[in-house]
């Protein structure tokens, strides 16, 4: 039997620590360095100190580019194949204005949310490892059990969005080449079912990773395919304007009586899908559940918050400027018909194997999003199991497996059986539900306004002991009341938009 994976790390209390296997492997494999005098002779902390940081985990190795990575990875998913769409339905005034907002607010509140990473010094204080042990620290009582409902609600929740954008770029690559051998005239209808079931069994292998430090590389390779799909996408849509000759699209959006797949836009149909486009938006920004999960992968010194500051500055900038190219260029090629999703609503037919590039990279993209975003709600559910039943060898006993080429990996049961059985439930789930731009509106509006503002302005304010009524305080709580009434208007129009799907849908029966 194997030391636990870090979801059980061993600890430093008041200058001891536990000799455990993980350590005495260490000590094996590695050459000790002789001690420099003879107060490090005494003192084998010093030792433990060059191999553990001070939370007594082994060091943490994560730079600046590999949060700017993990973040490109959260941030640049899905969502950005939507924004064309929800410009559509905003306008040329209101759309890119709206995303810029997004922008300031997001970029903002990380930068709150990151200082939050410790609790009171923010250089030596002790760790927050999770969103919701930051709440805990910071908060407490009622408001994390509400948090962690909500957060791990959301990470559930993006799987299973996941799991459908990902079926539909899947289904695409074999309809562009349908559409290219029929010329056109075979409609190449589809069901996204096994799609999704083959999307699901590879997050059944690649969420056997035990940990989240352990996933750098499949998040750099995930960051390069998103900026492939978003550079494809961009690229077709630069085209089809110059094709056109025009720029297609209004001030203020979709107008009412235009002719869509869903019928006639009526004006209450036009502020539902108005509304609808803010939770979009706020779902192509979403990424602070992950955020302090993030940071704890980065080494120090410098501070962690300093160079997570840095690294969301970075992605968000990069972000953003791909989100306005790609929004603005989708909507002036396709104006009211702008399809909720710009590579595979098949506004672009030609040409076909660049569609299929861009298509792949989208999967090969949401694999590793999938697994940077529900790493979180594993480490959670893994530590919380290993706490209730820590006598249990099939929750806490880890296996040498020896896989050739690969080194060692450690087996773990309840690991291997609670992982599956989630991917399981969010292929189901993703197959009952198949509604791409309103699963992502309802999960962008439902986690925008509590995990990406209201706590870590909550935490802040407690953190840096910010005084009630005094002008910052008001300032900060206006921030939080403005963007509650934003997520509000869109859970509002998203679900409206899934009452409008289901009076045509049938279970397991979507076809596109």
């Amino acid at each position: 039997m194997l030391p636990r994976s870090r979801t059980l790390p061993p600890r430093m209390n008041h200058a001891a620590f536990e000799e455990r296997q993980d350590i005495r492997h260490y000590m094996q494999v590695e050459i000790q360095p002789k001690a420099q005098s003879e107060t490090e002779a005494m003192n084998p902390l010093s030792n433990y100190s060059k191999c553990f940081d001070d939370d007594g985990r082994l060091k943490r190795t994560g730079t600046f580019w590999t949060a700017t990575s993990h973040i490109i990875t959260a941030v640049i998913g899905s969502g950005v194949l939507s924004l064309a769409w929800a410009i559509a339905q905003l306008g040329w005034v209101a759309g890119p204005a709206v995303m810029m907002l997004f922008a300031i607010v997001i970029l903002y509140t990380s930068s709150l949310l990151s200082q939050c990473y410790r609790t009171g010094d923010p250089v030596t204080g002790p760790r927050n490892y999770t969103y919701m042990d930051a709440v805990k620290a910071n908060l407490g009582g009622r408001k994390v059990a509400v948090c962690g409902a909500i957060q791990y609600l959301n990470l559930f929740g993006t799987a299973i969005g996941y799991t459908i954008a990902a079926s539909v770029s899947m289904m695409a690559i074999k309809r562009s080449n349908c559409f290219h051998k029929s010329e056109g005239k075979d409609p190449c209808h589809m069901s996204s079912n096994g799609y999704m079931i083959t999307f699901g069994i590879t997050e059944i292998i690649f969420s056997q990773i035990p940990d989240f430090d352990q996933v750098w590389w499949l998040s750099i390779v995930a960051a390069v395919m998103s900026f492939t799909y978003s550079t494809v996408g961009l690229s077709l849509g630069i085209a089809k304007v110059a094709e056109n000759g025009i720029i297609k699209g209004s001030l203020m959006g979709i107008s009412t009586g235009t002719l869509t797949k869903a019928g006639t836009v009526t004006a209450m149909q036009k502020l539902w899908r108005s509304l609808q486009a803010l939770g979009a938006i706020a779902f192509a920004y979403s990424y602070s559940i992950i955020l302090l999960e993030i940071q704890d992968t980065v080494k120090s010194p410098p501070a962690e918050y300093k160079t997570m500051k840095k690294a969301t500055v970075l992605s968000i900038s990069v972000t953003t400027v791909f989100y306005l190219l790609c929004g603005c260029m989708g909507y002036a090629a396709f104006g009211d018909y702008s399809p909720g999703n710009l590579l595979t609503g098949f506004g672009f037919y030609n040409p076909y194997w660049l569609l299929d590039i861009a298509n792949l990279a989208i999967v090969i993209h949401l694999v590793g999003a999938y697994q940077v975003y529900c790493q979180p709600l594993y480490a959670f559910v893994e530590k919380w199991s290993a706490k209730r039943w820590s006598k249990s060898d099939f929750v806490t006993a880890e296996y040498d497996i020896p896989i050739p080429l690969c080194g060692i990996y450690q087996l773990n049961f309840f690991r291997v059986t609670w992982r599956t059985v989630f991917v399981v439930v969010t292929t189901v789930i993703a197959m009952l539900m198949p509604f791409f731009n309103d699963v992502v509106g309802i999960l962008g509006a439902f986690g925008f306004w509590p995990l990406t503002v209201y706590f870590p302005v909550e935490m802040y304010i407690s953190q840096k002991k910010i005084k009630s009524w005094s002008t910052r305080w008001i300032a900060l709580q206006i921030l939080s009341f403005t963007c509650l009434i934003v997520s509000l208007a869109a859970a509002v129009g998203s679900v409206a938009g899934v009452l409008l799907d289901l009076k045509t849908y049938k279970p397991f029966k979507t076809s596109y």
